[in-house]
């Protein structure tokens, strides 16, 4: 039993007596083809649930803290924090880390990382992700997802039999993008080494030999985006049977990218008594559809407005213009913009074409701009937001890739001012303004536009 909480003596209790999950067995799969659809060679699982280990998935018991509350008590908290709720039995929500009971290993940690108390969306998310169910959480990134739904997932892994050679993780994470899915390892590398718990990050764009490694030796937390995980699952690299606990994280933006038909075919190679945790910035009828064919009984938390809106908390400028007049209009405000220091400026772009373009017409002029898109490198990625973080290079011209999980924080330097002229769909298109993780470092959004964008743009300054 480690550090006494209430979870007493079934923490980390994975000894070898108890019923191990299946296991690849020795084999290596089939070997890897490079033509047809993603995922094409992948065979819907027939899940018989009699034959199935059972497994432990809730872990909540409510403190006598939040016990006392009464329900006009929840309702009130709730409210003040924007909290809203659609779905049966949804647990009160804790107002301190200390009423979660998470393992003194778990709150160690948090300790360490001076957390006063849970955002909006853990203080809801803690209570439901640990009672087993399976939830939406609809809140805007930066608002603390991320601990909302890797903390339960330390907790469940814990309570789980050891990995053996051959199995798959227990906790599988899936991301759009690598800086995201970055970003998540990270968090749980840092939360997840006091009780041994090994993860790795599966994303396409870097060699796949460490990747692989990783895997074979055994990992209780995969985060992934879709395309490389499908590559693994194919060729026999890992499986997915161990897999108990789901995440699917910034599912609209994945929705957006194309990747349904892969987190399809991903998730019918996991067991259907799952617990399953999606989360999203918006609300569009496409996630919802995706919530009612991979979850069950879910409860759906939201916090703010379920609407897609831009950030109140940055000024919002719209300039529309012709075609001609963008290139001169967007030099004319960088002028502005650099002649004050510290400040940083993303642009974001249609096409990794026009991003291409623009950096070398930027840099010829002598701006100090670099660009990230798809087609870059992993390390050459890591290097330009390395510079543009650290204000070396305060120019970042970037194609949609970007428009999330960069990562700023509260010691980055000097304010940013967000650029955008060609979106893609209104969606897109707002995700920048209110996704950078400390509102208050961006000061200003400006938006270079032709007259027939600016449909996109009537609901969102309502």
């Amino acid at each position: 039993m480690r550090g006494g909480s209430s979870y007493g003596d079934r923490d980390r209790d994975r000894g070898r007596d108890r019923p191990r999950f299946g296991a690849m067995g020795g084999r290596s799969g089939p070997p890897p083809m490079k033509f047809g659809n993603p995922g094409e060679r992948l065979r819907k699982k027939r899940w018989n649930l009699d034959e199935l280990s059972k497994f432990e998935k809730n872990f909540y018991t409510e403190h006598p803290e939040v016990q006392r509350l009464n329900q006009y008590e929840v309702e009130e908290f709730r409210r003040k924090k924007e909290i809203t709720i659609r779905g049966s039995g949804c647990s009160k929500a804790i107002t301190g880390f200390h009423q979660a009971q998470f393992p003194q290993y778990v709150m160690d940690v948090l300790m360490q990382q001076n957390f006063k108390e849970p955002t909006a969306i853990q203080s809801q998310g803690f209570p439901v992700a640990l009672s087993g169910r399976d939830m939406v959480g609809i809140a805007q990134t930066g608002s603390g997802k991320t601990l909302a739904y890797l903390l339960p997932a330390i907790v469940h892994i814990n309570h789980q039999p050891y990995l053996e050679r051959g199995d798959g993780p227990i906790c599988l994470v899936l991301a759009p993008t690598r800086e995201l899915a970055q970003q998540v390892q990270q968090v749980a590398y840092e939360y997840g080494k006091s009780s041994r718990i090994k993860s790795t990050c599966v994303y396409g764009g870097a060699p796949k030999g460490p990747q692989i490694r990783d895997l074979e030796r055994g990992v209780e937390i995969c985060i992934a985006t879709p395309g490389r995980l499908i590559d693994f699952l194919e060729s026999g690299k890992t499986n997915l049977r161990r897999c108990t606990y789901l995440v699917l994280d910034e599912a609209d933006r994945m929705l957006d990218m194309g990747f349904e038909p892969q987190i399809r075919k991903i998730v019918e190679q996991i067991r259907p008594d799952r617990q399953t945790l999606m989360w999203s910035a918006t609300w569009p009828k496409d996630v919802r559809q995706l919530a009612e064919d991979f979850l069950k009984d879910y409860v759906q938390i939201n916090v703010g407005a379920l609407e897609l809106s831009a950030n109140h908390n940055i000024l919002q400028i719209v300039d529309v213009c012709m075609e001609t007049e963008k290139d001169n209009k967007l030099f004319q405000l960088m002028e502005e913009i650099m002649a004050e220091k510290e400040n940083k400026t993303i642009i974001f772009v249609e096409t990794k074409k026009r991003c291409d373009d623009l950096t070398r017409r930027m840099r010829r002029d002598g701006w100090p701009a670099m660009c990230i898109h798809g087609d870059k490198s992993q390390p050459e990625r890591d290097w330009v937001l390395t510079e543009f973080r650290s204000g070396k290079a305060p120019i970042l011209i970037a194609t949609d890739v970007a428009s999330r999980g960069l990562g700023m924080s509260e010691g980055s330097v000097g304010q940013m001012l967000l650029c955008t002229l060609s979106p893609l769909c209104c969606q897109c298109k707002f995700h920048p303004f209110f996704h950078i993780e400390d509102n208050t470092l961006c000061s200003c959004s400006i938006d270079i536009i032709l007259q027939n964008d600016t449909l996109c743009f009537a609901d969102a300054f309502e």
